[in-house]
């Protein structure tokens, strides 16, 4: 069979190039009756601040044509409960664990990194730069270049750890900021985070989400996140994680071709939980079919 494993720089190796989208799957143990979670190359957590969140109001949760519409606020457990009730299912899984990490402050994130970083079973943390910054008036850390370049820096003199800025694509140029991670520690950058996104009820004439405009993702942000990758390929020589959209498996080798090496699945996880055993199978087979030794030998290998 053709190998399908895939290397993140020289830190991390992927027995195949899936993962989880942050938020679409739980911590896991959710789904752990639907899916055999060991599949995947690698499970992303739901985003993990300091202290619990209860999120936004509801509703919070709309779809639209060929996508989904959220404004779930981060909500989660907190640092302290995520180490005593997610930890045993997570240290017992042999894919590899990433967490993401939300905060509110750069003092925050280092503070969750710096705990985490006494646990042995965590691989490595995908910062989520779509926080507001409430020191810095409620910008989020990645879409001001000093902002996103001052945490990064931080974050690379905390941990040792492999390291994945997830950047959103709500910024004038994605590749500028891709670069400031990279010259400022990252050993990886992930995108696209969700895309700015509102529906309107015309019967209540109320907005679909409590919040109004909140993040759409699903199918209908594929070529966005297909351009961004594109971008910011050319721009870096760390790995990329390309997100967006991504249903099967000719998707994935969409990505791959764009110059992702590893891809995240999202939305589809609602729509079909079992989804990444299919998309394993159709890669291998295109290898096969493509006479290709590797997964890793078409990696931003499209023709311009």
């Amino acid at each position: 069979m053709p190998d399908i494993s895939v290397k993140l720089g020289t830190k991390l190796t992927l027995t195949n190039p899936i993962m989880t989208a942050s938020g679409t799957f739980g911590y896991g143990d959710e789904v752990s009756d639907l899916v055999d979670v060991n599949q995947f190359g690698a499970i992303v957590t739901k985003s993990l601040s300091l202290e619990p969140r209860v999120g936004n109001p509801a509703p919070r949760i709309a779809e639209t044509p060929s996508g989904m519409l959220n404004s779930i606020g981060l909500a989660n457990i907190g640092l302290e409960a995520f180490l005593a009730d997610k930890k045993p299912f997570l240290a017992a899984l042999s894919t590899k664990v990433v967490v993401n990490i939300a905060a509110r402050t750069e003092d925050e994130f280092i503070t969750v990194i710096e705990r985490l970083d006494a646990e042995d079973w965590i691989t490595a943390y995908e910062i989520n730069v779509s926080c507001p910054n409430v020191k810095e008036g409620g910008i989020a850390f990645g879409t001001n270049p000093v902002v996103l370049k001052k945490l990064c820096e931080a974050l690379r003199r905390t941990t040792k750890r492999f390291l994945i800025i997830k950047l959103s694509p709500n910024v004038t140029d994605i590749a500028k900021m891709a670069q400031i991670a990279e010259d400022s520690g990252a050993d990886a950058i992930s995108l696209i985070n969700t895309v700015y996104g509102a529906a309107i009820d015309i019967y209540s004439r109320k907005p679909k989400i409590n919040t109004v405009i909140g993040g759409l993702s699903g199918p209908a942000i594929k070529p966005i996140a297909c351009a961004n990758i594109i971008k910011v390929f050319s721009a870096v020589s760390v790995p990329i994680i390309g997100i967006g959209g991504i249903c099967n498996g000719e998707d994935v080798i969409e990505f791959i071709l764009a110059g992702a090496t590893a891809v995240q699945l999202g939305t589809v996880n609602f729509m079909n939980p079992h989804a990444v055993g299919g998309i394993i199978r159709y890669i291998e087979n295109y290898l096969q079919q493509q006479r290709l030794g590797a997964i890793s030998d078409i990696i931003g290998c499209f023709e311009r």
